[in-house]
């Protein structure tokens, strides 16, 4: 079996020399309110033949050095975005102003805005964008045209009250989670890595996730660090000269002059999702109302792997392919109490109040020698057919033996896993994920067990990687000393409140 190398090199490679890139003009920040309108209205306008003529010129530069070429950009992204970490909305907030500056100016087009693609309205990638006809500069080659199977709707959630990754229920974290990294890997093929801005539908991908943060934030008792934050202090990076100040990306309209055509919240999955019947689970009939079957792996030993971090069991060994799948952990006894002391100590606090528009989430801090708990996947590997994407997995954690995946989410669900999310690890510098189960298991109700069960729900696109996707050197369960969750400050907006 043929497995890619997956590290920090693999990414950087030959393009590390888009590291030293000349200056970038640093203009004021635009005072002009700039409207973004989606594909489909966005192509009736006479900007789609100005965004037509900066993709072909900046597609004929093979400078990656210049900002004037392609390359350079899909370099930008490649070498300093954040994912699975604080600042992913942020720091794609700022990527995107630039970029759309650079179309200007490119264009010779002023008026010139990024067009964004509603996938929860169209979940098809817009026609334009798979025409392969020769010099077509939107088309590239995908495995999927679709997305169906990748949406969801949970970051909207009356109960989605916190922005920031890390607080109790945060919309960042959900959003990248899902809908954000599912779209990368049903797309598939160059959209399942780190290079994805190569492809053309990235810009219309993460206008839309930048256009549903934006709904999401409006004013009516959600909470964001508030402008003047520590939060917000320093600087985003995005290449030698190429900055940007942390606080001009928490608001589009007040600091970086732009807005959508189209600012309300998704409240129900398209038509045709429904309409269809399309399930998300290995093309079943019916959904999966069942845990997946238990594989056998031979166990890995407690041990303790850095101060304040220990691992309490583990299994070594794991196989994907098509088929879902759950493994179990029997974790040390010797760990139970530790266990017991951090569950029982852990409450999450939640309240809205419709009136005042008002929302708090915090996290009682436990009295025990660890904070938090942690699933963690080490030493993951793609196979090359894996690695081309079409596929995810949902991460599942003690989800029950007779219950229906997709309704209990809400409860039992902790990640998703995929060819993109693993591209991510490696991008900076371990390939390892981390799944927070504090707060899953506060939502279970949990005490202390010393067995849990992972399941992994496999998420097909209608072309889809075959046989062995990926390998997981290690599941285990972790106890740490990190925070499971950060306080943020209970500061919500009302409506008329600037944004």
């Amino acid at each position: 079996m043929s497995y890619l190398k997956l590290d920090r090199r693999t990414f950087l490679g030959a393009s590390a020399s888009a590291l030293l890139v000349a200056p970038f003009p640093q203009n004021a920040l635009a005072t002009t309110t700039y409207v973004r309108l989606e594909w489909e209205q966005f192509k009736l306008t006479p900007q789609y033949g100005s965004f037509i003529n900066a993709l072909q010129t900046m597609m004929a530069n093979k400078t990656a050095s210049s900002p004037n070429s392609w390359l350079y950009w899909a370099n930008v992204h490649a070498n300093y975005c954040p994912h699975k970490m604080p600042y992913f909305l942020a720091w794609h907030r700022g990527y995107l102003y630039y970029l759309e500056k650079q179309l200007r100016i490119v264009s010779g087009d002023n008026a010139l805005t990024l067009p964004y693609w509603d996938w929860f309205h169209t979940p098809s990638i817009p026609p334009e964008f798979t025409d392969s006809a020769s010099g077509n500069p939107l088309f590239c080659p995908r495995l999927n045209n679709n997305v169906y199977s990748s949406l969801d709707l949970s970051p909207f959630a009356a109960t989605t009250v916190n922005f920031q990754r890390g607080t109790a229920n945060s919309f960042e974290e959900k959003f990248e989670t899902a809908p954000h990294n599912p779209v990368h890997n049903l797309i598939g093929n160059v959209m399942a890595t780190m290079q994805s801005p190569r492809d053309p539908i990235f810009y219309l991908h993460h206008a839309n996730v930048d256009r549903l943060w934006h709904a999401w934030a409006l004013p009516d008792g959600r909470t964001m660090p508030v402008p003047t934050a520590a939060y917000w202090a320093g600087t985003f990076t995005y290449a030698t000269g190429l900055t940007i100040k942390k606080s001009d990306c928490y608001s589009n309209r007040r600091t970086l002059g732009y807005d959508y055509a189209n600012t309300n919240r998704p409240t129900a999955l398209p038509p045709q999702v429904n309409a269809a019947h399309i399930i998300r689970v290995q093309a079943q009939i019916t959904p999966l109302r069942s845990r997946p079957a238990l594989v056998s792996l031979a166990a890995t030993p407690a041990r303790t792997l850095a101060t304040g971090r220990r691992a309490i069991g583990g299994v070594k060994g794991l196989a994907l392919r098509e088929a879902s799948v759950s493994v179990r952990v029997t974790t040390e006894a010797s760990s139970t109490q530790d266990l017991q002391d951090l569950l029982s100590a852990t409450s999450i606090a939640s309240s809205t109040d419709a009136k005042s528009s008002s929302a708090t989430q915090a996290l009682a801090v436990p009295a025990s020698r660890y904070r938090s708990v942690k699933i963690v996947f080490d030493g993951l590997a793609l196979t090359r057919a894996g690695a081309a994407g079409g596929y995810f997995y949902n991460v599942y954690l003690n989800l029950p033996d007779k219950v229906d995946a997709e309704t209990a989410k809400s409860t039992y669900f902790i990640g998703t896993l995929g060819p993109f999310e693993i591209a991510g690890a490696a991008h900076h510098g371990d390939v390892e994920l981390e799944f927070p189960a504090t707060e899953a298991l506060a939502k279970m109700g949990a005490g202390a067990t010393r067995e849990y069960v992972v399941s992994l729900v496999r998420v097909n696109g209608s072309e889809t990687a075959k046989g062995e996707v990926m390998t997981v050197g290690e599941v285990r369960v972790e106890l740490t000393n990190d925070a499971p969750f950060i306080v943020q400050p209970a500061v919500s907006r009302k409506p008329g409140d600037a944004y």
